[in-house]
């Protein structure tokens, strides 16, 4: 009989955030075996949690295809940054949460080719401000419909909501550009720096908001010489595009 695969909600204090977090967790059969298995590190968009994904797509039976370990954390509405009140949601995700899931299940690697970054929407800003931060982490990095202008260029933005986050004194979002929480400069820095990139693949829809950013960010990649997949559908920012994209992304990143 086939060993199915295991889902588990975590929940442990952690130090970087000063309080109790969730993380769900897929750990597909070949983990009892103790096979080495290739971990998705799948992050949730402004109004998600650590639910999101399971909820709203198949990521259960696309993970099975793939063999993949799945870790879907909780990071609240943080923009993957340790922010001013004190709250290391940054370093929890790339330092912290690894150490704790490696330590509690053998089978996850801490090579960067079994490692993969995704996300969608501010997720997706996540998963490549991670990768681009951090490549010695990470072999693959997944934006679907990425929030990617950290800036809020011709975007509305809670400027408190931004000062918490980003520094107390800020004044507008364009003061992010050429900082570490923005992935344009990210890209032209580690490119000048011959910081070896993941392989990346993005994804955005045409009636989706946030489709210009992403088209941006593309044309920047293609500028630098940045070898990336960048592909569009007809599509909006809505779970049912994100659950259709999510596995041929998976496919595409981890297909030799």
């Amino acid at each position: 009989m086939e060993i199915p695969h295991i889902f588990l909600e975590m929940n442990f204090l952690s130090k970087e955030l000063g309080k109790n977090t969730q993380v769900n967790i897929i750990l597909p059969h070949q983990a009892n075996d103790g096979t080495p298995c290739k971990t998705l590190w799948l992050l949730h968009g402004l109004k998600g949690d650590h639910t999101s994904w399971l909820r709203n797509t198949c990521i259960e039976r696309y993970a099975a295809k793939h063999g993949l370990c799945v870790v879907m954390p909780n990071v609240d509405r943080s923009w993957y940054t340790n922010t001013q009140y004190d709250a290391n949601y940054f370093d929890y995700i790339t330092k912290e949460l690894p150490e704790v899931c490696r330590h509690n299940f053998k089978v996850m690697s801490d090579r960067p080719e079994d490692n993969i970054v995704a996300g969608l929407s501010m997720g997706g800003y996540g998963a490549l401000k991670i990768a681009l931060t951090c490549p010695e982490q990470y072999g693959y990095c997944i934006s679907l419909s990425g929030a990617l202008d950290i800036t809020r260029k011709g975007r509305p933005y809670n400027i408190n909501e931004w000062r918490s986050l980003f520094g107390f004194d800020m004044q507008t979002p364009l003061e992010l550009e050429g900082s570490e929480h923005d992935i344009f400069w990210l890209a032209e820095k580690n490119k000048n720096e011959g910081i070896p990139f993941p392989k990346l693949y993005m994804w955005c829809g045409t009636e989706d908001h946030l489709f210009k950013a992403n088209v941006e960010y593309h044309e920047l990649l293609t500028k630098l010489g940045v070898e990336h997949t960048f592909e569009t559908s007809e599509g909006n920012h809505t779970w049912r595009w994100w659950d259709l994209h999510i596995l041929p992304a998976l496919n595409h990143i981890l297909s030799e």
